[in-house]
């Protein structure tokens, strides 16, 4: 059952996990009928239980005969999502401090279709401002349907532009709030080599990349997209 899978993701055990799902189901019962219900030895239901009781998923509402009840399983998740929040920022703020912010100037190195795909995606979600760009259409469409709602978004082909990818490559950039940008070359179908890019927080670099995304969107052979404000209107 996922729930249970969710469940043990989330500290619990798999008896606790099985019981309290269990729970759910039945709504109240004795002991044995959850260890029946969860497939739970009955020597252990009742240590599984008390467990359960412990961490506020369950508790007992008799005692001739003893029966528990489930409680609340929002009540449960909510108190799950703070605690991993406060252990997300933790860790965030241990990592400020071992890891200081990459300099400006470093360009990294990416291999790997998924990678930088995986890093489009974060790039995207992670838009404040501005997103620019351009390059395969149906990686540019499920980029844009991750923008988030307000970003100034400028995508567009090269289809009609200087090339910038090696025979039996396809070229895509991505340019973020003027701060992050990405310069991807993936491997045609059938093409032989691995997808490989650069990565970068150069504002030099970020500047070149949004004004060759506005020089492909300008040519006459080109249109941006419906949501997205015509790059020869800004200023």
């Amino acid at each position: 059952m996922s729930a249970v899978i969710h469940l043990q993701a989330l500290g619990l055990t798999e008896y606790e996990a099985r019981a309290y799902t269990a729970l759910l189901a039945l709504g109240r019962a004795v002991p044995a009928r959850v260890a029946r219900q969860a497939g739970i030895p009955r020597p252990k239901i009742y240590e599984t239980l008390e467990r359960l009781e412990g961490r506020g998923l369950a508790a007992k509402v008799g005692q001739n005969p003893l029966e528990y009840a489930p409680l609340s399983a929002r009540e449960y998740l909510a108190r799950a999502r703070r605690s991993f929040d406060d252990r997300l920022g933790a860790l965030d703020r241990d990592l400020s401090r071992l890891a200081p912010d990459p300099a400006p100037e470093a360009v990294y190195h990416l291999h790997g279709e998924a990678a930088i795909r995986s890093l489009c995606e974060d790039l995207t979600l992670n838009a404040r401002r501005s997103l620019y760009m351009a390059g395969e259409a149906s990686f540019a469409e499920r980029l844009e349907r991750l923008t988030p709602r307000g970003v100034e978004l400028h995508r567009t082909a090269l289809d009609h532009v200087p090339g910038i990818a090696a025979h039996g490559q396809r070229a895509f950039l991505l340019a973020r709030d003027g701060e992050a940008a990405l310069i991807a070359h993936f491997i045609e179908e059938d093409g032989a080599g691995e997808a490989h890019g650069v990565h970068t927080h150069n504002p030099v670099i970020i500047h070149l990349i949004e004004g060759y995304v506005q020089l492909a969107a300008q040519h006459p052979g080109q249109h941006p997209t419906p949501n997205a404000p015509d790059p020869t209107s800004t200023p």
